[in-house]
């Protein structure tokens, strides 16, 4: 095969990803899907990182405390589709499961994981196909989280494709409960009800913690804004100006 239809094998829907092919993990087209998934977590990966600076330098606003992205194990995808009840085809893996890639964002506060949300609901060349709000309306395990599931554009030499990749946008306070649930339930099916029953009354613990912590932060804020705005009447007070009220 010659390198242009290397190149137009490795972007084409066609060929790779709508197809009813049964998967074969070890084949090449396999190895193809899971590069182009790879490549759309580095663009929006940059582009988070690009976002954070940004919010730093010229808002002095950071809401991000750190950023990790995962790619699906083969194994899951294939439970995945199982679970599903879906016939083991690329088709169904690039339709049917949607978190393949994906990319966590870790907040300080709840206001934080909503302003995001807005933000990258508002980048141009992102698609949004779903968004589920798990912080006002939790799993019944407790899990909380925003998830939204975007299009991202992956440039490639011969043309772009739009892959779908899952964003969940949370606090510290959630990542660190849905990190040792994951351990401790997920992946452990023999847990006691009563220690799961435990797991679910943490999480409203952690949820309130969040709130009062929110609370706390937004009482600073406002004092902050008031000292400055003081501060500033005075100092036209002292030139002989008018008082002068302004929003930062």
């Amino acid at each position: 095969m010659g390198e242009d239809n290397q190149r137009e094998s490795l972007i084409d829907v066609g060929n790779n990803l709508v197809n009813k092919e049964i998967i074969d993990i070890n084949s090449i087209k396999f190895k193809r899907i899971m590069f182009l998934y790879n490549a759309a977590l580095k663009e929006i990966k940059t582009k988070i990182e690009i976002l954070q600076e940004e919010l730093n330098l010229f808002s002095n606003y950071e809401p991000i405390e750190y950023v990790a992205t995962r790619l699906k194990k083969t194994e899951s995808i294939v439970a995945k589709l199982k679970r599903k009840k879906c016939e083991l085809t690329y088709e169904n893996m690039f339709e049917r499961v949607n978190d393949i890639a994906g990319i966590r964002i870790v907040c300080n506060f709840k206001s934080d994981v909503y302003k995001l949300v807005e933000l990258i609901e508002n980048f141009q060349d992102i698609r949004i196909v779903s968004k589920k709000d798990f912080m006002k309306k939790p799993k019944k395990s407790g899990y909380m989280s925003y998830h939204l599931i975007v299009e991202i554009p992956v440039n490639f030499s011969s043309g772009i494709m739009y892959v779908k990749v899952e964003v969940q946008i949370r606090t510290l306070g959630m990542d660190f409960w849905a990190t040792l649930e994951h351990k401790l339930k997920y992946k452990n099916p023999n847990i006691l009800k009563s220690e799961s029953k435990n797991l679910i009354k943490y999480a409203k613990i952690i949820n309130n913690i969040d709130d009062n912590m929110l609370t706390i932060s937004n009482r600073i804020e406002k004092e902050k804004n008031e000292n400055i705005m003081i501060e500033a009447t005075e100092n036209k007070e002292d030139l002989g100006e008018k008082k002068i009220f302004f929003k930062l």
